[in-house]
């Protein structure tokens, strides 16, 4: 995206989604029996796969973990307060560095606090998620990079038995990331009985994208150049791009719960990936019918099958269009690339939601939106909005092969037009960034989507230090 052209969305803003309402169960949403989850299992278990790999977006420090920890950090505040006062049940506790403190006293506090986000302490202030003690065990404490790997060798084994993993990181971390790795590694495959292969890769400053002034002029740093910022997850979808495997599993690096959750997680992951992979088997047999097919045999597969299918399955409702052009319209509504979502009820915690999206042209498709690309100047958007019934917890299966074993081209299946603005600071001046479509937003508007019920089980992320309390983490 040229200069002028992010110029251009700063100034007249991105259009909004026409939502057409919340993706709910019946309308949506899928909500399998046990018996279904069992078959997807089961499919799982069958199904040719050309590799799988489990993607983890890890990148950036880990400072709005304690963003309310710094804020107490001179004078204690309710966060500092309880964390002094639990401090012995976080996993990164370390008795020469917090001691035995005996009351919350500001002189506790503030010594906890300091402990726990400055050197010499354990400086987490600065580092990344990724790294960071999350969890204690009767014979080790794990950091979130090595549950992932826990996790990933109990549902991502490959037929030879390795366990690939891409872990999206800052370059400035990967020494951070490499020693993490090397303290486990080895232990785990020897205690697992796998070969762990182990991908870290950057986000590429090439999708840095231009800040700009509340007046929308450019933001120039100290020196006179413009400052450029990192555009979000979205840009991680070229990452994603130079994935070789064909079937992929995404999960963010703080969503992992101790190992007594495991068998609800990975059952469900697997129920996600046998999901995907019928969908994609699916999809590949309706293409490989139209190559095959006659002009008339052709439409008539399009109109009694093809329509009702992405009607039914997908919620993608057909405009009218033309006898002469429906078959090339299905064709280019299948052959793209495959994801399914799982989803958890909506029980107040933040993130996206799941939407039925009314497109261009004319047809409707399945989106994850955050509350940031919803306009609340719109009642029907604000009704879909408060009726939504789920929430998107960033569980995703993806298949990223055609139907003839090629891999797709991921950036041709972004909606540009699917990005957002925020307000960020720098040196405490205020700026209007530009987030790039995000990668299970906008950079996979144009993929199949289908949307299944997960329990809420399965969804333990780690925002704030304090959620490492709760009992997922203990």
């Amino acid at each position: 995206m040229t200069t002028d052209q992010q110029l251009k969305y700063f100034r007249e803003g991105f259009p909004w989604m026409k939502i057409d309402a919340p993706a709910i169960p019946g309308r949506g949403i899928n909500v399998l029996t046990p018996a279904q989850e069992d078959e997807s299992i089961e499919y799982l278990g069958k199904a040719a796969v050309d590799g799988k790999v489990k993607f983890v977006p890890a990148s950036g420090a880990a400072s709005r973990m304690f963003k309310d920890i710094f804020g107490g950090l001179e004078q204690p505040n309710d966060a500092v307060r309880k964390l002094t006062d639990n401090i012995e049940k976080f996993a990164f506790y370390d008795e020469r560095l917090f001691g035995h403190p005996s009351s919350s006293s500001d002189a506790d506090c503030t010594h906890t606090a300091a402990a726990l986000l400055k050197e010499p302490g354990l400086g987490y202030g600065s580092k990344p998620k990724g790294v960071l003690k999350f969890h204690r065990y009767a014979d080790e404490v794990r950091t979130a990079l090595a549950e992932h790997l826990v996790e990933g060798q109990e549902y991502m084994r490959n037929a030879d038995g390795s366990v690939n993993l891409t872990v999206t990181i800052s370059p400035e971390h990967r020494a951070l990331f490499e020693t993490a790795l090397a303290e486990v590694q080895e232990k785990y495959e020897k205690r697992y009985g796998v070969k762990y292969n182990i991908r870290f890769t950057y986000q590429s400053k090439d999708t840095d994208t231009i800040a700009v002034t509340p007046d929308n002029e450019p933001f120039l740093c100290d020196d006179g150049t413009v400052l450029r910022r990192p555009a979000g997850h979205g840009a991680l979808i070229y990452n994603l791009n130079d994935v070789e495997e064909e079937l992929v599993s995404i999960k963010n690096i703080d969503n992992v719960a101790v190992e007594k959750y495991l068998p609800v997680t990975a059952r469900y992951k697997k129920v996600l990936m046998g999901c995907a992979l019928k969908l994609r088997d699916r999809i590949f047999g309706f293409l490989n019918a139209l190559d095959a097919a006659s002009g008339e045999e052709a439409l008539q597969l399009a109109k009694h099958q093809i329509v009702p299918f992405l009607e039914n399955e997908l919620c993608v409702e057909i405009p009218a269009v033309p006898d002469e052009a429906l078959v090339e319209f299905v064709r280019g509504k299948l052959d793209r690339p495959v994801r399914v979502c799982g989803m958890v009820k909506n029980l107040g915690e933040p993130g996206g939601g799941p939407f039925v999206i009314r497109e261009a042209d004319g047809s409707t498709s399945l989106q994850i939106l955050e509350s940031v690309q919803i306009d609340k100047g719109n009642p029907q958007a604000v009704a879909a909005l408060n009726s939504a019934t789920h929430f998107n917890p960033v569980d995703l299966v993806c298949c990223l092969r055609d139907y003839k074993g090629r891999k797709f081209n991921l950036p041709e299946y972004v909606d540009p037009d699917a990005g957002f603005i925020s307000s960020k600071s720098f040196q405490g001046r205020e700026l209007r960034a530009l987030e790039l479509p995000g990668l299970w937003n906008g950079s996979m508007s144009r993929w199949n989507t289908l949307f299944v019920e997960v329990p809420v089980e399965t969804f333990n992320p780690v925002k704030v230090v304090l959620d490492l309390l709760r009992p997922a983490h203990q």
